[in-house]
């Protein structure tokens, strides 16, 4: 399963990529976010291995990183691993101005081994696709503030 988004930024691209690229700021809009943990290499660097955790109400989800690409201002690829799905997704930056940033992701499913996660990817993928349009919308309000 694949899905696309994008969503226009009223800063810079230097300013977008920046708070983009500081790990310390996904509290501000990846909503249940609770810490990122490096394993593995340099942070921002290409292969390292980082624990990104979050909760929401009762749930609790650890997720592993590994960043394939990182090649901001312009683009930035990685690999989430979760024990019952994979995923890879791209990210790309495009000054559209001075003052104004496209914001685009590209999100592939690699893998998803649990019954019900399948299931709701065939009857209801937009359920895939909301939590990331929400990160975007939140992350473009976070931005704009800066």
């Amino acid at each position: 399963m694949k899905y696309k988004g994008s969503i226009d930024i009223n800063q810079p691209l230097a300013i977008v990529t920046a708070l983009f690229a500081d790990s310390k700021n996904l509290v501000k809009y990846q909503d249940g976010f609770q810490k990122k943990e490096l394993i593995k290499g340099t942070e921002g660097q290409d292969g390292t291995v980082s624990k990104l955790y979050y909760k929401s109400d009762k749930h609790e989800m650890e997720l592993t990183e590994t960043i394939i690409a990182n090649r901001l201002p312009h683009t930035f690829e990685a690999f989430y691993h979760h024990k019952h799905m994979d995923n890879t997704m791209k990210t790309t930056f495009t000054a559209l101005s001075d003052e104004q940033t496209r914001y685009e992701t590209e999100v592939e499913y690699t893998r998803i081994n649990w019954v019900m996660p399948k299931l709701i990817a065939i009857l209801f993928p937009s359920m895939y696709r909301k939590p990331g349009e929400r990160w975007m919308k939140n992350f473009k309000t976070f931005a704009e503030q800066q």
